[in-house]
């Protein structure tokens, strides 16, 4: 663009610092560009804004290295010189406003096929869980989850949090698949996943995962023919990616790296107490000797005190296990051999 000859430039003051004079030429600059078209010079404050942090952190630098260097008169006039240039600089950036890209997606499915369309059993077929028991879920975990607007876009909702890792544990599709499935970025998912995880590991294990009624646990196991009963318990292989090194003590049995899961349920399934974090090369029985249930069921307080008489002998409540575990008076397994 061509220089009018007839533009007038203002008198500029000279400033005392680096920083100064860096600001100086950007005003220069403004003067002869402020009749350059409306779209170039906002790109231009743009791009300028995106850098704010960098300037900021360049006019602390020189303000450290010029205490090493000038007297303390000096350094104070200076410095509260260049304070209030810095203030009036960032003012300036904050009014411009920035530019944000994202991929286009969809939530049409999420927003009204599954939370208007569906029934309980396709809750129950995907979610593992009725609707009515998901958005409680959400309300318990809501106030940990929730998270606020910005400038820049919409949080997202409780409710779409939940449901993306609910979907990721319950099935086995990938993090592609499952950004894609609730219009999400993928490494979203895997964020959602481990907040969620964790809350619910803050908020609900030590709720959910509990004893219960002992006498309906009882009375449970004995109608399914096995008297004075209070727990089944086994271990279970989580798939893992192998830690660097470390391959060799997660293969299990099976071949695969893993992590062990171990859990004692009542006699309907329920989780009553629960243990991981052994490496999938490990016994499970080693595992269970290791255990605060085992320490709990060998002094004898995990259960209340409730003994049967069956036979001629006196029967504690008992838990069930297969043959990898030890025969214990308070745990029995199947006969070997």
């Amino acid at each position: 663009m061509p220089r009018d000859a007839s533009l007038r430039i203002p008198e500029i003051p000279l400033f005392p610092s680096t920083f100064g004079a860096i600001f100086q030429r950007f005003l220069c600059s403004a003067i002869y560009l402020r009749e350059m078209e409306s779209e170039l010079l906002r790109r231009m404050l743009t791009s300028l804004a995106s850098t704010s942090r960098l300037a900021v952190e360049l006019f602390l630098k020189i303000q450290s290295d010029s205490e090493s260097e000038d007297s303390d008169d000096a350094i104070e006039t200076r410095n509260a010189y260049d304070t209030k240039l810095l203030v009036a600089f960032t003012d300036m950036l904050s009014t411009v406003e920035r530019c944000f890209w994202a991929w286009e997606t969809s939530t049409e499915w999420w927003d009204h096929i599954v939370m208007e369309v569906w029934d309980d059993e396709q809750w129950l077929q995907n979610f593992r869980m009725r609707k009515a028991t998901f958005m409680g879920l959400c309300e318990e975990l809501a106030p940990t989850l929730r998270c606020k607007d910005t400038r820049l876009r919409a949080a997202l909702p409780v409710e779409k949090r939940v449901a993306i890792a609910i979907w990721k544990l319950a099935t086995p599709d990938s993090y592609r698949s499952v950004a894609n499935q609730f219009g999400v970025g993928k490494s979203t998912v895997g964020i959602v996943l481990m907040q969620v995880c964790k809350a619910i590991n803050r908020i609900l294990l030590r709720r959910t995962v509990t004893l219960g009624n002992v006498q309906e646990i009882v009375d449970g196991f004995a109608q399914m023919g096995f008297p004075n009963c209070g727990g089944a318990i086994d271990g279970t292989h989580i798939p893992i990616l192998a830690p660097p090194h470390l391959g060799s003590k997660y293969v299990n049995r099976k071949g695969y790296f893993s992590m062990v899961l171990q859990a004692l349920v009542d006699h309907r399934g329920r989780f009553i107490d629960i243990n991981t974090g052994w490496p999938g090369k490990v016994h499970d029985a080693r595992i269970f000797q290791n255990t605060w249930l085992f320490r709990k069921m060998q002094a004898g307080t995990f259960f209340p005190e409730r003994k049967i008489t069956v036979g001629e002998v006196e029967m504690p409540i008992v838990i069930v296990g297969d043959p990898a575990y030890p025969l214990m008076p308070w745990l029995m397994k199947p006969y070997t051999g």
